[in-house]
């Protein structure tokens, strides 16, 4: 016998709506409303990316963000994935720098009033243990609000004089607190595969995303990654993954491009393409509103298919 949920399946596509971008708007706008044709087939293709981003989700995820070699972009792509997802999704989205000792997240991020690091968090993590008088609230004096954006920061040791490192332990405790308050967390990595919270990230990874520059160097070191991945018997999880791949100028290689996308398309799901932005270069706080939209729309295009996979 047919149900309530039948019923529901059965209804008509929802209609589209006016059009709210390109000639179609304006020809909407010049007319009084008048006329008004439905959005183009960008305007489409934006809802639709929109909409895989804010899909529902069964439960909190975990997005993981790789590659063993310093300035292979891992820290901009765990920012500006949080940023997109965070501005379309609503909050609960959290960036975290699972680096053992200290990574740049941090730097990368607007200020707080205080400058707690995922260090004191573990100290103090006891106090969100209790169900009933832990609040998300409370979490404010450890991360650091990203503000339009729609995302907190929490970032890896910053004391210079610190010896305090993060273990497979220690990421554990901290992921499954964290879980509790975010949808979304959006984890930076360092660039040891042998250390144990770098594994431990791997483990907890609903999808993992493996990045690159359009350069040799970053390339074979994200490639030697998926190699070892494989190795050991990860194969499923690779193939589960996003590659982006990012331009380190305002022309690439194009005939390393196209090996790039041969080499990553054949090992993962899908291979995405992210412009060169001068804003992004001098390695100060990355402020999304000054992104040309072109990189705004690329990076809109890279969320939804992470979204996709989780």
């Amino acid at each position: 016998m047919p149900t309530l949920h039948d019923l529901i399946a059965a209804r008509p596509p929802a209609p589209v709506g006016e059009a709210q971008q390109g000639w179609q708007a304006r020809i909407q706008w010049l007319t009084g409303g008048l006329i008004h044709p439905g959005p183009g087939l960008a305007e489409r293709e934006y809802r639709g990316e929109v909409a895989s981003i804010q899909r529902s989700l069964d439960g909190p995820k975990t997005i993981v963000v790789v590659n063993p070699k310093g300035g292979g972009t891992k820290t901009t792509v765990t920012m500006l994935l949080a940023a997109t997802m965070g501005i379309h999704r609503g909050g609960y989205t959290l960036a975290w720098d699972n680096n053992e000792t200290r990574g740049t997240l941090g730097w990368r991020a607007n200020p707080a009033r205080h400058t707690n690091t995922a260090v004191d968090l573990l100290r103090d993590l006891e106090r969100f243990n209790d169900v009933r008088g832990a609040r998300v609230g409370d979490l404010d004096n450890y991360v650091r609000s990203q503000g339009s954006t729609q995302f907190d920061v929490l970032a890896s040791d910053e004391d210079a004089a610190s010896a305090a490192s993060i273990d497979a332990d220690a990421f554990n405790r901290l992921h499954s607190t964290l879980v509790r308050f975010y949808r979304l967390l959006v984890i930076d990595t360092g660039n040891n595969m042998r250390a144990s919270n770098w594994q431990a990230a791997v483990a907890a990874a609903d999808q993992l995303v493996i990045v690159s520059t359009v350069r040799e160097d970053t390339a074979q070191s994200a490639a030697w990654l998926i190699d070892a991945l494989r190795a050991a018997g990860q194969q499923d999880v690779v193939k589960r993954a996003v590659t982006v791949l990012t331009a380190p100028a305002r022309t690439a290689d194009p005939d390393l491009s196209r090996r790039l996308h041969d080499h990553f398309g054949a090992l993962t799901r899908t291979v995405m393409d992210v412009p060169h932005d001068p804003v992004l270069v001098p390695g100060g706080p990355i402020i999304y509103d000054a992104l040309s939209a072109q990189t705004r729309k690329a990076w809109l295009r890279v969320s939804a298919a992470v979204a996709d996979g989780l």
